[in-house]
C-alpha cells in the first residue's frame, strides 16, 4: 500500500498519453489540421476527453501527494485508483457519446473528493501538531 500513490500517478500519465494519442489519431482519421481544435465531432470529443484529463489532473495528483504525505498513504492510493477508473470511464463513454460521461465524471469526482479530504484532515492535523 505504500507505494500505490506512485502507481496511480504512473498509471495517471499513461492515462494522460492515451489521451494524447487519441487526439493524435483521430486529427488523422478527420483530417483536422493542427493548430485546429474544431472540425469532425468525433475529434472535438477526442479533444475534449485530452482536455477535460488534464485540468482533472492538476486538480487530482496534487491533493493524492498530500493525502499520501500526511497520514493516508493507502487509503489515498485507493481514493486515486477510483478517481483513476472513473477518468477511464468516463473518457471511453465521452469518446463514443458526449452525453454518457456523466456516470465515469461523478466516479472521479468522489475518488478526487475522498483524496480531498484527507489532504485537509492531514494538513490541518499537521498545523496544530506542529
Amino acid at each position: 500500500m505504500t507505494h500505490l500513490p506512485a502507481l496511480v500517478t504512473l498509471l495517471t500519465v499513461l492515462l494522460m498519453f492515451g489521451t494524447m494519442w487519441a487526439v493524435g489519431h483521430a486529427r488523422g482519421k478527420y483530417g483536422v489540421k493542427a493548430p485546429a481544435t474544431t472540425g469532425d465531432p468525433a475529434f472535438e470529443r477526442a479533444y475534449r476527453v485530452q482536455m477535460n484529463t488534464l485540468e482533472a489532473t492538476v486538480m487530482f495528483l496534487p491533493t493524492l501527494w498530500l493525502a499520501a504525505h500526511y497520514g493516508f498513504t493507502g487509503w489515498a492510493g485507493i481514493a486515486g485508483l477510483v478517481w483513476l477508473a472513473g477518468r477511464v470511464w468516463y473518457a471511453l463513454a465521452y469518446l463514443r457519446d458526449a452525453g454518457k460521461r456523466g456516470p465515469g465524471y461523478l466516479v472521479s469526482m468522489l475518488g478526487w473528493a475522498a483524496a480531498l479530504v484527507m489532504a485537509c484532515i492531514g494538513v490541518a492535523r499537521a498545523m496544530m501538531v506542529g
